[in-house]
């Protein structure tokens, strides 16, 4: 991972992109606040931005994996500041958001990414699926942020006692499908089985390499090779512990 802390500029706003590819790019980063006048008749005066907002964010995957590290070091001994959550950031965001990692996490309600790393409103970017499975939607959702948003950092973040990880390896280990779409977790996650291992270990040893394979399907993506060749973005596998609240990198 590039340990500089060279500082990664904005996406442009080239003159020649296609105006409907302009439009798409203003209305999901938020920089085009009009719904409120579309609502009332009035086109509503534009939000103040916040002086220097994009600089305020860490601007490399180095300094940006430091801010998640302590924050799940703040959230994990009961010492959390709660950032970016007050009326004044409300609306300092309706103008544009500037999140500085993107988490790719599992859906399980005992793992949100704000709590965990103690972040608040426009920090993270979080993009979720049963056992941070990849597929076409979720692979769109962690490229936009790269790309159109010049996020720094993807955290493909594992976790202690995975569900659908649990389900995968059961399925496995009884010959059966899964019911409905949940098998295609299963094919996914599949992969991740070592047969060596039984029991419990088996479904731990799943839970880390599933999140290994996901973290190097995504370095492999070629939307995302030329920013990690560049130093402009890191791709992280981590695992958060239930018992211990902790976040580690695998």
């Amino acid at each position: 991972m590039a340990t500089d802390d060279r500082g990664l500029s904005e996406p442009s706003e080239l003159p020649g992109l296609p105006c409907r590819r302009r439009l798409v790019r203003a209305a999901l980063t938020g920089t085009a606040a009009v719904a409120a006048g579309l609502v009332s008749g009035t086109r509503p005066a534009p939000p103040a931005a916040r002086p220097g907002a994009a600089a305020l964010r860490p601007a490399s995957p180095a300094s940006a994996l430091r801010e998640l590290v302590r924050g799940n070091a703040r959230w994990r001994t009961l010492h959390e500041s709660h950032p970016d959550r007050t009326r004044a950031v409300r609306r300092r965001l309706v103008a544009g958001q500037h999140p500085f990692a993107v988490v790719l996490g599992c859906i399980d309600s005992r793992v949100p990414p704000e709590l965990v790393f103690d972040q608040g409103l426009g920090d993270l970017l979080t993009v979720r699926s049963a056992g941070s499975v990849l597929d076409e939607a979720v692979l769109a959702g962690v490229t936009f942020g790269v790309l159109e948003l010049g996020i720094p950092l993807v955290v493909v973040l594992a976790h202690q006692s995975c569900g659908a990880v649990t389900a995968a390896v059961a399925a496995d280990e009884e010959g059966e499908e899964l019911p409905g779409h949940m098998q295609y977790l299963a094919e996914q996650i599949h992969p991740a089985i070592d047969h060596g291992l039984s029991g419990p270990a088996r479904v731990d040893a799943a839970i880390t390499t599933h999140a290994r394979r996901v973290r190097t399907r995504l370095a492999a993506d070629p939307a995302l090779t030329p920013r990690i060749t560049a130093g402009r973005l890191s791709l992280v596998a981590a695992r958060y512990e239930l018992t211990t609240q902790r976040v580690h990198t695998l």
